[in-house]
């Protein structure tokens, strides 16, 4: 059995999992942990010999609060459900799902991966300024990336200096020479392209029955 110390915050990354929190568990934990684990199994709610092995705590203002996750046990939820009112008002027993949205201000996702930088030849080209922010917004219009082109563009036009211009625009592209042969495009571009092009008619397959 192990209890593992998280925050609110972790909690609030949760979104895909359930469990059951237990609220005001002063004390020693572990007595908690294996009291919770005894009263489950004696009501039948904990099946075939199933325990709460990885356990979570964490503050909630003053309270101390225990997270016992679904995973890896095999639980009887119905009788789970009904055991939690019964003893609410002793141990303020809620639902992972329930006490994130309503007590933390909801699940937050992690977050998106910056898009890929597609590559730009500027190296040999005309080194105006405006020529080469304008091959830089062509690459990124071509490449679906019209918001970027336009945030590029107006970051390039408020800089102060020739060198802090080329800085913003290799933010955006990966800056390549006119020379370099084109490079394959990344896994993760060639499987977005095979996912966008849509096969012929006849090369359609018939869509399988859900199972």
């Amino acid at each position: 059995m192990s209890i593992t110390t998280i925050t609110t915050e972790d909690l609030r990354r949760m979104e895909e999992k359930e469990g059951l929190i237990l609220q005001g568990c002063g004390g020693d934990l572990k007595e908690w942990v294996d009291g919770i684990n005894e009263m489950l199994t004696e009501a039948g709610i904990l099946k075939e010999g199933s325990r709460f092995g990885d356990v979570s705590t964490f503050q909630y203002g003053e309270l101390t609060c225990l997270l016992f996750p679904f995973e890896d046990v095999k639980l009887e939820i119905g009788k789970l459900a009904m055991w939690r009112l019964q003893t609410h008002e002793d141990f303020g027993g809620t639902w992972l799902s329930d006490f994130v949205p309503n007590r933390l201000g909801g699940f937050i996702g992690e977050p998106s991966p910056e898009p890929e930088k597609p590559d730009c030849a500027l190296i040999g080209q005309d080194g105006n300024v405006f020529n080469l922010v304008g091959i830089a917004s062509r690459t990124l219009r071509r490449n679906g990336m019209a918001g970027q082109a336009k945030e590029m563009t107006d970051r390039v036009f408020a800089s102060g200096s020739y060198h802090e211009a080329l800085n913003i625009i290799g933010e955006y592209v990966n800056i390549t020479s006119v020379d370099e042969p084109e490079r394959r495009p990344s896994v993760r571009r060639q499987m977005k392209e095979t996912k966008t092009a849509e096969p012929s008619e006849k090369q359609k397959p018939a869509r399988q029955q859900e199972r």
